[in-house]
Formats: structure tokens, sequence, C-alpha cells
């Protein structure tokens, strides 16, 4: 119902340049003004909200930014200049640096080359459903022409496709950042719904990792154990911390007396910056978590090994404050262990965790994840093994008495329990 004072407030005169607020007969409030626009032209806009108060904030902030000689993108414009506005002037706000990095490589490579002339405003389902179809079916030596660039000639250049498709990972990325871009038109009234929140990519399965089994993590300390950075390498497979959490470790995280490390930043390589310290992942990845007795012992023998180095370098010595700086690869080789990631080890105490027994919920809050359900999904096929090794001890258990045997199962090894925490 509309109000004496909200009538009144609908119908007095506004400054020049502020724009009109009034109340529609579908009973919503409209605010309508204009803006900078594309070609240093001007534009009429309109905004929609349930009070005058809503409306009126959302005109003042897009006459805000056109003030500040944002043009405003317009949704009769192609799909790539919104692109291009919204990496520019949304996205690097709101994204780390190499993620800002990544969503703009996609944009150039896969969105605007694909969908870049489409309309904004008749952007389709369908143009996104057969747009994916496409990425999903074709070569991409052939679609980027990569080959030119070859010193020998490969693949579409000889006449032999060598079908480099994307994989299903890669599709569902590209998908996403299409997503968050049109999300963003949606909240700026651009147009009405996200048409590519209504195509489904289907669910892509995780990565496929190797980690290390049991007796392959005991080789890998025993390797490690006389190295300058073995507490770098035995904190990483006894904690499961990520590279760049560990990284990212000061003398102040770390209280070697209680036995507990807080987890607070990550160190990481930007284009801009070098190595720049960031905050967790995660607002769960600040964390606060049990050290192993091992790893106290190599925290202080680490310590004590840099303050020699310290005394040694003199006035060279340039103090950063962190714990570590990095040496893996070699170390693999020395030990004759199979190449792997670093990640790898944190997935490598995950699955071994899990092999142990250990509730999901603990190791959730061991790795920092941010839900339960990436804990569930990223080792799933551990916890099917689990389930087989279960299915057969019930099995065992079923056994008709006089088929057993006191042959001794080979395939059973003694577990690998975990190092007490202080």
């Amino acid at each position: 119902m509309t109000t004496p004072r909200d009538t009144l407030a609908s119908r007095r005169v506004r400054a020049n340049g502020d724009g009109t607020v009034y109340q529609r007969k579908d009973r919503r409030w409209e605010a309508a003004g204009y803006v900078l626009a594309s070609g240093n032209t001007r534009k009429r806009i309109r905004v929609y909200g349930t009070t005058r108060k809503e409306a009126l904030s959302k005109l003042t902030e897009k006459i805000a930014a056109s003030n500040r000689g944002l043009p405003a993108p317009s949704a009769q414009g192609g799909l790539a200049t919104y692109l291009t506005y919204w990496l520019q002037n949304v996205a690097v706000h709101q994204l780390r640096e190499n993620t800002h990095t990544r969503y703009t490589a996609v944009t150039r490579l896969y969105l605007i080359p694909g969908l870049g002339k489409k309309k904004l405003a008749k952007l389709t389902a369908k143009d996104v459903r057969t747009w994916l179809n496409e990425l999903r079916t074709t070569c991409q030596c052939c679609t980027r022409g990569i080959d030119v660039g070859r010193d020998e000639p490969r693949c579409c250049d000889i006449g032999k496709c060598c079908s480099k498709r994307l994989s299903p990972l890669t599709l569902a990325y590209v998908h996403s950042v299409l997503k968050s871009a049109l999300e963003h038109a949606v909240r700026e009234e651009e147009i009405p719904r996200n048409v590519a929140r209504n195509v489904r990519t289907g669910t892509s399965r995780p990565r496929r990792f190797e980690p290390l089994t049991a007796g392959e993590a005991r080789e890998f300390l025993a390797a490690t154990s006389d190295h300058r950075l073995n507490a770098l390498f035995e904190l990483a497979l006894r904690t499961g911390l990520r590279k760049g959490e560990l990284l990212g470790l000061r003398w102040e995280d770390l209280d070697l007396a209680s036995g507990t490390a807080s987890i607070r930043r990550t160190l990481q390589r930007t284009n801009s910056g070098g190595l720049t310290a960031l905050p967790t992942k995660t607002q769960s990845s600040e964390r606060r978590i049990a050290v192993p007795t091992p790893c106290l012992r190599s925290l202080e023998q680490h310590r004590a090994r840099q303050r020699q180095e310290r005394d040694a370098a003199g006035e060279r010595w340039q103090n950063s404050g962190y714990v570590f700086t990095r040496h893996f690869t070699a170390l693999l080789c020395q030990a004759g262990l199979r190449r792997i990631r670093f990640h790898d080890l944190r997935h490598s105490t995950a699955t071994l965790l899990l092999e142990q027994g250990v509730e999901l919920v603990v190791i959730k809050e061991l790795l920092g994840h941010a839900h339960i359900g990436v804990t569930a999904t990223v080792y799933a096929h551990v916890r099917l093994r689990l389930q087989r090794d279960a299915i057969d001890l019930l099995g065992n258990t079923l056994r008709n008495p006089a088929e057993t045997t006191d042959k001794p199962d080979d395939r059973d090894e003694p577990p690998l329990w975990a190092e007490p925490v202080r």
C-alpha cells in the first residue's frame, strides 16, 4: 500500500542529472537516469527495487561509476565487449591475481572465439550448449592453429589430426568462468537470467593422482632425513599442508613448546609481485593444527641450521622470517621413487589417514577443506577400496568353518600407524 510519504517522495523534483524515481503499477520501484556508455556516449538506464530506497541506491551506484569514467556495459553489445568490461572492472577486484590470469586466458582462448560475436541480451542456453559441444569434440591444435608455430609440422599440418581435445575438468572450468561473468550481468540487471546455468556439462571425475604407498612414504622420509629442507618434506607428508601454506609459515606461527602450528597465509608466485604472501585459500584454510613429534625435532634442527647460516652470511643475510625456502624431484630420484607432484604429498597424507580408519571429518579439518563434501569427493576411490576390504572381512566371517585354512593371506600387511602428536 502506497503511503502519503512515498507518494510525495516519488513526486518531488530531483536535481538535474540525479535521475527519476517512481513506483510502478506492479508495486515495484523504478529509477532511471543517464550514464556513460561505450563510444563516449550517454544512455538512459533503468533499475528496479522493492522499495524506493533500494532502487535509488542502485541508480546512485551506477551514476557514481559513470562519473569515474567507467562506461556501463550494454546488453545490446556483443558478449566479447561485456567479458572485457567484466574482467577489467569487476573480476580484477574480486579474484586473486593468479585466478584472474587464468580467467583472462580462458576468455581469450575459448569464450571470445566461440561466443564473442553473440549479443549479450540474445544469448540463449542453446547457444551455450552448442558451443560447449563443439569444444568437447574439436581438436584444439587444429582450432587454435598451434601447429603454425612449431618447428616441425604435426597434427593437421601433415593431415593427421592428433585429436587433442579438452579434458572434462577443463571444459567444466571454462563453463564456470562463463557462468560467473553472466551472473554479474544478472546482478547489474543487464540480462534477466543466467542462461549458462541452464546448461549441464555433467559431473567431471576428480583428477587422478598417485599418492605414495606406506612403504614409499617411509622410503621418502629416509631419503630426506639428511637434507637441508628435511623439516619441509616431513611436515608436508605428516600434516598434508598445501605447498603455499608450508612456504608461508613464519617462525611466529609455530609454537614448538605446545606442538602446534597456526596456518595464517600462503606464499604464491605472481606475475606482478613475484613471491607474495596472500590470505589462505578459504576461511576454513586458516586453522591451527597439531604438529607431530618428529616434525618438532626436525623444526628445531632446521632453526638451529638457519641460525648458523645467518651467522656465516653476516651482513649478506636477508631475513624474511619464513621457515622454508624450497629440491623435490631430485630427492625422488635419489630415493628410487616414481615422479610425483609436490601436491601429491598432501594426497598421500589423506590417503594413509583414511587407510588407518581416521574419521573423514578429522581429515577435513586437518587439510583445511571448506566442506566435507570436497574431502569425500576427492578421496572417493580410497573409500571404495576400504569398503571392498570391509566386504572381504565380512566374507571371511561368514565363510563355512570347513572351508577355512591356516594358510596366511599374503595380501595382509601391517598398518602404518600414525605418529603421536602433542
